[in-house]
Parts: structure tokens; C-alpha cells; sequence
């Protein structure tokens, strides 16, 4: 029982982690989401908190250049999809 709760919490502060260093919304989602996968595939194959944790980590740094290309792609193709080139236009000062 303590193993699964260091897991739990090892692979919640790596995406947590991961997720914070991630800039756009579709990165971030990336992010969060390939964590979690890999964390599960890291698990399935290594059967060791190491091999969930690595997973988690792969898998963050995957998922957060998939949607970084996402996100990339939006704002070249569709150049209203994010307001004033920003990913938060409505966020910061207004002046």
C-alpha cells in the first residue's frame, strides 16, 4: 500500500512538474496527458516505481512536443485562433 501511494505521488509531482513548464493550451494538455500514459506504460512494462516514473517523464516530454506543434500549427494556419499572437490575451496588463 505505501509503494502505490509513493507512486501516486511521484507521478503526480512530475506532471504537475511537467505541466508547469509547458506554455500554449494544447502543450499543456500534452503534456499532462502523455505523462499520464507513459507513467501507465512505464508501469505495464517496468513493473517498478523507476519504470513509472521514467515512463511519466518520456511520455510529459512527448506529449508536450506534440501539442507545442499544435499549437504552433493553429496560430500559423488559422492566425485568429489565438488573439494578438498570445495564447492568454485577455491575461496581464491592458495598457
Amino acid at each position: 500500500m505505501i509503494t502505490r501511494l509513493w507512486i501516486a505521488a511521484a507521478v503526480a509531482a512530475s506532471v504537475m512538474t511537467l505541466a508547469g513548464c509547458a506554455a500554449g493550451p494544447n502543450e499543456q494538455l500534452g503534456t499532462a496527458a502523455g505523462a499520464a500514459g507513459g507513467a501507465v506504460i512505464g508501469h505495464a512494462i517496468g513493473h517498478n516505481p523507476a519504470a513509472t516514473v521514467g515512463g511519466a517523464a518520456v511520455g510529459g516530454l512527448i506529449g508536450n512536443q506534440v501539442g507545442r506543434s499544435v499549437d504552433q500549427r493553429n496560430s500559423y494556419y488559422y492566425p485568429g485562433y489565438y488573439p494578438n499572437n498570445s495564447y492568454y490575451p485577455y491575461n496581464g496588463p491592458t495598457n
